[in-house]
């Protein structure tokens, strides 16, 4: 990083690098960005940070962000409650909100299991996902963690902790490519892959 930033600009450069995907470069073009706002844009992006922080939590029943105890999702009543596809990320599950083919309801586990960056189960929302478990309503659940090894890893230490309580559990069939993320397939690759899943 060139030397003769000054210290406020230097700061900012720095926050924005680590953000995932922002490498220097960008990070500097951002941060000048920011400086070239007049000052109600600039009170108004830091205010935006600062109210999702304080006002976005986890729904209390599938984990994914809202401002509410529940999400829009999970209080939907015409939502199939008896199917429960399980996602990484909050923004896998908007990926597959955006095929418009997916009507039962989602669950967040916010990782995978990856021991190389000390993330094991205990880690992610599997308790969670276990206790909505117990009516009985549920009848399937799909996994939809990314196909990478860890999502692959996840998705089968999930599969042996369902089995025994006697409910389905299928996978997503890809046309994505192994190692690819679900938040870059297009909507048609992630219609299929919900029409073409198979059991686990």
């Amino acid at each position: 990083m060139a030397s003769y930033n000054v210290a406020p600009l230097q700061r900012l450069i720095e926050q924005f690098e680590r953000l995932p995907g922002i490498g220097s470069k960008s990070a500097q073009r951002l941060a000048y960005h920011v400086l070239n706002m007049s000052e109600d844009r600039a009170k108004e992006f830091s205010e935006a940070i600062i109210d999702a922080h304080h006002k976005i939590r986890r729904c209390e029943v599938c984990c994914n962000f809202s401002d509410q105890d529940r999400c829009p999702i999970c209080r939907n009543e015409s939502r199939d409650k008896s199917v429960i596809c399980v996602v990484e990320t909050p923004r896998d599950a908007i990926a597959i909100e955006g095929t418009g083919e997916y009507k039962g309801v989602y669950h967040v586990l916010h990782g995978v299991i990856s021991p190389l960056n000390g993330i094991g189960p205990d880690q992610l929302t599997i308790k969670q996902l276990l206790s909505r478990l117990n009516n009985g309503e549920v009848t399937e659940v799909i996994m939809a963690t990314n196909p990478t090894v860890e999502g692959e890893a996840t998705a089968m230490y999930l599969s042996r902790l369902l089995k025994p309580l006697d409910i389905r559990v299928t996978r997503l069939a890809y046309g994505i490519p192994v190692g690819g993320d679900l938040e870059y397939a297009d909507d048609v690759t992630l219609a299929r892959a919900l029409e073409g899943r198979s059991e686990l």
